[in-house]
């Protein structure tokens, strides 16, 4: 492995389109929540406007119908966890839900090719939602996540009217995956949040301090997302270093007193900057989404900023080393030449 697949930059290619239109799509529900002081369902409305990460650059028929299909996936999976957190499910039930759409969403995400690929953002919102005590009704949850996609989907239509994706060779369509793969992809996306939430319910169940266990699940669907095994290697320490660094600058900004608008101030330009940087350099972008996943869980279920801190990284060490090791094993299955022992267990 060389020193610039970990820290190198990828060439610009024009990021900062896509990155300020998804940032203004983050951006008008949340202000729009902060003037109506109902900033608690901002969680809701931020995983809605997450839809319009999918299907930069691609051509204006594309982005609609991915972003279209996104939206409504994250839509289903907001309301989803909300209507875990409603009954207030336990823990192991919101890890086994969750685990379950993470394969449904990116066999889905598979099927239709959209970028970015795999369950993180679905998995994320399931979870993350599902966690929340005293959360909102699911009807309103479902409300606003579908207000706030659907606004991100009508950015998507307009996107060509600010440059986005002129000047830029159209990527080749990719080749249709067969039944037999897209089945693989989505056991792989079920086996390793299991794996990873079991651990991170556990951890959080032994060790004071520690919260969060979906982290694990969404560290652990992040880097098994690229269809190289070296890729996916890469990425899982891309998301080590990325998510430290991004503690640190966390726990910088959440060190001051921090008003609601400072809050919303902050997501905006973080979610702005990741954008910026996550089609060149997994690891710097997480510098900057880190600490908005932090922002938006301390503004839904505000926690001692220590202890946060503390949780984010173990619980990401704890996903990134689990898909170290699915990695490692489907590359083994898939090179048994490779592996004495896995010619040995098939004899």
């Amino acid at each position: 492995m060389q020193f610039r697949e970990l820290f190198g930059l990828a060439p610009a290619n024009r990021d900062h389109i896509p990155a300020f239109r998804i940032a203004f799509g983050v951006a008008i529900p949340l202000l729009i929540l902060l003037a109506t002081h109902r900033l608690d369902l901002a969680i809701y409305a931020t995983f809605g406007a997450f839809t319009g990460i999918y299907a930069r650059h691609e051509s204006p028929q594309a982005r609609f119908f991915k972003q279209s299909l996104a939206g409504a996936l994250l839509t289903m999976c907001v309301t989803v966890g909300a209507t875990l957190s409603w009954f207030a499910a336990g823990p192991w039930i919101v890890m086994l839900v969750t685990s379950v759409l993470s394969s449904f969403t990116a066999m889905m995400a598979a099927r239709f090719a959209l970028v970015p690929p795999g369950s993180v953002f679905f998995i994320f919102a399931t979870a993350a939602v599902g966690s929340v005590h005293g959360g909102v009704h699911p009807g309103l949850a479902f409300l606003i996540a579908a207000a706030s996609a659907a606004f991100c989907v009508v950015l998507g239509l307009g996107a060509h009217l600010i440059g986005e994706g002129r000047g830029i060779p159209e990527l080749p369509t990719p080749a249709p995956l067969s039944t037999k793969e897209i089945r693989s992809h989505g056991l792989r996306f079920l086996i390793a949040p299991l794996i990873a939430g079991t651990i991170g319910i556990l951890s959080v169940q032994g060790i004071p301090g520690l919260s969060h266990s979906y982290w694990a699940m969404v560290a652990a669907v992040a880097p098994i997302t690229p269809p190289r095994h070296r890729d996916r290697f890469v990425r899982s320490l891309h998301r080590i270093f990325g998510s430290f660094g991004g503690v640190m600058l966390a726990g910088f900004l959440l060190s001051f007193p921090i008003d609601p608008w400072q809050f919303v101030v902050w997501i905006i330009i973080l979610q702005f900057l990741g954008e910026l940087y996550i089609a060149r350099n997994y690891a710097l972008a997480l510098l900057f989404i880190t600490p908005v996943a932090l922002m938006m869980t301390q503004i839904a279920a505000p926690v001692d900023v220590p202890d946060l801190l503390l949780a984010r990284f173990v619980e990401t060490v704890i996903g990134a080393t689990v898909a170290i090791g699915v990695v490692a094993f489907g590359y083994s299955a898939e090179n048994p030449e490779k592996f004495p022992f896995t010619r040995l267990r098939k004899t």
